[in-house]
């Protein structure tokens, strides 16, 4: 009996041991995304809450996106994602690099990495772009704004 049992721990624990953990990270202006995916049975959250109740409808489906793309590879992987900083569009956007760029490394599938690269060249690679720093001494429309000079 004991033996049976001691069986069943050291197969279980053999197979925490095999289980692969992916975890990768995306950017999108202030925003980082971290995203952890491993085998299962399909689900994702972002910061603890399922995909299918977060915010707007139209953030929802840009996440969407990368899972779309990869097919029945979504359907076998359980995929968490901690999203924090910037706006809800930056999140979205860094949530799908982080999404992408970790079923890519899951699957190590050079035809998935070419899919997302022809559909959006920002699911893999992080958009580096900021908005631009306010100058003192300015007006507060905006970073490059002047007062208009008349010609008179």
């Amino acid at each position: 009996m004991e033996e049976q049992a001691l069986q069943k721990q050291e197969e279980k624990a053999e197979k925490k041991r095999k289980a692969k953990i992916i975890q990768t990270v995306g950017k999108r202006k202030r925003s980082i995304a971290r995203a952890t995916i491993k085998e299962g049975k399909g689900t994702i959250t972002i910061n603890s809450t399922p995909l299918d109740f977060v915010g707007p409808r139209f953030k929802q489906m840009r996440i969407k996106e990368a899972v779309m793309i990869s097919g029945d590879l979504a359907k076998r992987v359980d995929i968490s994602v901690v999203v924090s900083g910037g706006g809800i569009w930056g999140q979205a956007d860094a949530s799908r690099t982080a999404i992408a760029n970790a079923l890519v490394d899951f699957s190590k599938d050079s035809n998935l990495k070419q899919a997302y690269i022809d559909y959006d060249r920002t699911l893999l690679i992080s958009d580096a772009r900021r908005t631009e720093p306010h100058k003192p001494s300015r007006s507060k429309d905006g970073p490059r704004a002047t007062k208009q000079q008349s010609k008179r």
